[in-house]
């Protein structure tokens, strides 16, 4: 690394200000261009600190060659965006917090920097500080033995402007998003500290808040936090609320009391805090001193970890952020408090607000189904988890980002809410036309004609459309006869409400049934079937009325038809991941639906092959299902970036008729 960095600032309100003042007692860094909106305003900061380069808007700071890193000051909701901008532009980036306004938002951000191969850090300035490098000591010498219970806040009283940055609900303003993830950060901070790792993310959060009437927004607002080692934090935030701005830390045998927690020393100098030893009168005082201002210590630990690759604990890492956004998500779930844009019926557009289109390069690959004149991506996205709008939008931009064009669902999916985000999503982009509709419908004990016909209408006011382009029964109802069934799908079709048809969960020996029923009285049939299909074996069904097509029967069927899968748990709901293990039972339907002994040896040799290709596992057990000697389309459902970028390249793959039969134990070797 060069000695110095070049910083950049996109912003010059209050915190540049901090930051730019800070950055003047840096041992790492120079502050080389200011960029804001309006130019007279960046010449003005540029004259306070001494900056030789203005630019007038922030997209030109991002081309100038000789800014290195960049630090984001600009109100909460365009964090996202020029956070990614900024990585797009190869700058290192320095973020205020929140990094993002949602847990959502803040996924793209983190993908975004992996990709570009820049270092990312939320400024979470007091992280960076001696003062907590030193209780993270305290923590892990056991000075209080073992921790128990955190309190923590930072809350001030601000003034009633609606207009504020701080009241404004268009411009993330509450007390959650300000200042609440000092308090969260710190916790989550210690309960990690306390176990030996750099933070801890709680099992429970119970959120409460109040909501202004006139601001919308949360004015103060408290959360209990649960932690797996049994550790409860208490925080609090406000802008609206003066608090004691303090923390308190009690363990089995004393507790810490940190009197100035998130500014300590800003312009450099002492700083202390007091410890309680249990069984003694006297209060130790623990201290130090720190010549550099508080944002000159955060820029200095910001060049170092570029230095070393990685964030240097306990400044925020990207996993330490994602980690704490999504707690502060939590908390506003405890009381609803959404944005506005957070809203399902708000025109949310891409987090980088760019056009969303399949990147030039991208490893998708495609086919096709008898009837429908559409490329099918055979990676489908399963619309089944999506908590929000957000999170949907996230997820979904980048799917089709990626070459994705084909989304499953179902009327009984979220009470409707996936339906709905689905919809709003492709209106928002415009994309109908060049995505894959599949919607389900008539799952148990709904299976029968007259409720299929209720709830696809259902759906496709839901996903506000006139159309799927696949139709699919979610189960079989073999109390009813299969010419029902076929007559009634059939005149859907005939009405243009679908455009081809099958069957989930359903026996081969039905499809048979209904195809022939098709043939006599001169209708269109079943076009695919979408059963459960992977390279583990289905030791018990993840919920009633499942059916697998994995067995060799299935696939000797299948094989003879050619006839379309839609395989559901492609990748057995994470079995090849590092979350299945003998010894691993938390997950009680994992271990239901895939533990035994059979399909461990089939995990161990996908393991074994992965390494020979340098591949991971579940990317194996996807090249499993896609190699198969008939139409296979895979089924899949990230609930992160993360969980789609890492099964992608299992597209890639092309497994060979004795790697298929090594990996499903039919021989002992390739």
């Amino acid at each position: 690394m060069k000695k110095e960095i070049n910083w950049g600032i996109l912003g010059t309100g209050n915190i540049a200000h901090a930051f730019a003042h800070g950055l003047q007692s840096s041992e790492t860094g120079v502050l080389t261009a200011v960029a804001s909106r309006r130019a007279e305003t960046a010449e003005r900061f540029a004259r306070e600190f001494g900056v030789a380069t203005t630019h007038a808007d922030y997209r030109s700071l991002l081309a100038d060659a000789a800014i290195d890193a960049v630090y984001i000051s600009t109100p909460h909701p365009f964090h996202a965006t020029w956070a990614i901008q900024c990585a797009r532009a190869d700058k290192h980036i320095l973020c205020e917090k929140p990094i993002t306004l949602n847990h959502a938002d803040s996924m793209a951000v983190v993908e975004a920097a992996r990709e570009a191969g820049v270092f990312l850090m939320e400024a979470f300035m007091y992280r960076c500080h001696p003062q907590t490098i030193k209780l993270v000591d305290l923590i892990h010498s056991g000075a209080i033995g073992e921790v128990q219970m955190i309190q923590a806040a930072f809350g001030f009283r601000a003034g009633l402007n609606p207009e504020s940055r701080l009241l404004n609900n268009s411009l993330g303003g509450g007390g959650i998003l300000d200042v609440g993830g000092y308090p969260v950060s710190l916790a989550r901070l210690v309960a990690g500290a306390a176990c030996g790792k750099n933070f801890a993310d709680p099992v429970e959060v119970r959120g409460m808040g109040y909501l202004g009437s006139e601001t919308r927004i949360d004015e103060f607002a408290a959360a209990l936090l649960r932690f797996e080692s049994g550790i409860i934090a208490q925080v609090s935030t406000g802008v609206r609320l003066q608090q004691d701005n303090s923390v308190r830390i009690y363990g089995t045998e004393g507790w810490i009391h940190m009197q100035n927690p998130w500014i300590p020393a800003r312009d450099g100098g002492e700083w202390s805090f007091t410890l309680h030893r249990a069984g003694r009168n006297e209060t130790e005082t623990v201290s130090g001193s720190e010549p550099r201002g508080l944002y000159g210590v955060e820029a200095d630990a910001f060049a170092h970890s570029i230095e070393a690759g990685r964030t240097l604990p306990p400044a925020m890492s990207p996993e330490d952020t994602l980690g704490n956004m999504e707690t502060l998500d939590a908390w506003r779930n405890g009381f609803s408090f959404i944005y506005d844009e957070e809203k399902p019926d708000f025109n949310r557009p891409p987090v980088h607000r760019g056009p969303v289109e399949p990147a030039a390069t991208n490893n998708m690959r495609y086919g096709r189904i008898a009837g429908l004149e559409k490329d099918i991506s055979r990676l489908i996205m399963g619309v089944d988890n999506q908590s929000s709008l957000s999170h949907a939008s996230v997820l979904f931009d980048d799917f089709y980002e990626k070459g994705g064009n084909t989304f499953d669902t179902a009327w009984i999916y979220g009470e409707g809410r996936t339906e709905r985000f689905l919809g709003q999503w492709i209106r928002n982009r415009g994309l109908r036309d060049k995505v894959t509709l599949i919607s389900k419908g008539a799952h148990t004990p709904f299976c029968d004609p007259e409720s299929l016909t209720r709830e696809l209408l259902e759906s496709l006011d839901r996903l506000q459309t006139d159309h799927a382009d696949i139709y699919i029964m979610h189960r079989d109802n073999p109390d009813i006869a299969v010419g029902e069934f076929v007559d009634v799908l059939n005149e859907h079709l005939k009405a243009g409400r679908i455009r081809i048809f099958g069957g989930s969960n359903w026996s081969l020996s039905r499809i048979e049934e209904a195809n022939a029923y098709a043939e006599v009285n001169g209708l269109q049939g079943f076009s695919l079937v979408s059963n459960n299909f992977s390279l583990a074996r289905m030791v018990d069904p993840v919920w009633d009325g499942c059916i697998s097509a994995s067995d060799p029967g299935s696939r000797d069927w299948l094989e003879a038809r050619q006839m379309p899968l839609l395989a559901w748990s492609s990748q057995a709901r994470g079995f090849f991941t590092d979350r299945a293990d003998p010894g691993k039972t938390s997950d009680k339907d994992l271990v239901r639906c895939w533990y035994s002994e059979d399909n461990f040896r089939r995990k161990e040799r996908a393991m074994e092959l992965a390494g020979a290709k340098g591949v991971l596992p579940i990317n194996i057990a996807l090249a499993y299902v896609l190699s198969q000697p008939f139409p296979v389309f895979a089924l899949f459902g990230p609930r992160t970036l993360e969980e789609t970028r890492t099964s992608l390249p299992g597209l890639e793959l092309e497994l060979s008729p004795e790697e298929l039969k090594y990996l499903n134990l039919e021989t002992e070797s390739v």
